[in-house]
């Protein structure tokens, strides 16, 4: 089983820079001006969780934004998922400790980064914002 100080070498050869927030949760700054990502060690799970924007009030109508995020999810996210959470829009992954490895860490981070750097202007386009607009996430 992977230990906290595994995934602290392991965040050290992809040359992230991270500070842990709290017992077992670490704040990873995005790279080239990206967004930032949660890492949480928790139990047997990781938990790898990134805030790509606000959700804009009275969403609930925008068909055209949630079917695709389902569609990217379902062709175009390698790992992990779109997901909504008090009313903001997330990309996460869930990584079991057990049989986690190196190149399975970062894969995931990886995936994550480039689905959001890859579909943010589609998807603030269907949510009726700007490509770049003070909603993005890490923001707050």
């Amino acid at each position: 089983m992977v230990t906290r100080e595994d995934l602290e070498s392991f965040m050290i050869r992809m040359e992230l820079d991270y500070e842990e927030v709290d017992e077992g949760m670490f704040l990873i700054r995005g790279q080239d001006h990206g967004l930032p990502v949660v890492v949480h060690y928790a139990d047997d799970l990781l938990l790898i969780r990134m805030k790509v924007m606000d959700l804009p009030q009275g969403g609930e109508g925008n068909l055209d934004l949630y079917r695709t995020l389902l569609e990217l999810n379902a062709t175009d996210v390698v790992h992990g998922a779109y997901g909504i959470e008090n009313g903001e829009l997330v990309l996460s992954d869930y990584l079991g400790l057990e049989t986690l490895d190196f190149p399975e860490l970062q894969a995931s981070m990886e995936s994550i980064q480039l689905a959001a750097t890859s579909h943010m202007e589609r998807i603030r386009t269907l949510a009726g914002l700007d490509a770049v607009g003070s909603t993005a996430g890490g923001e707050d």
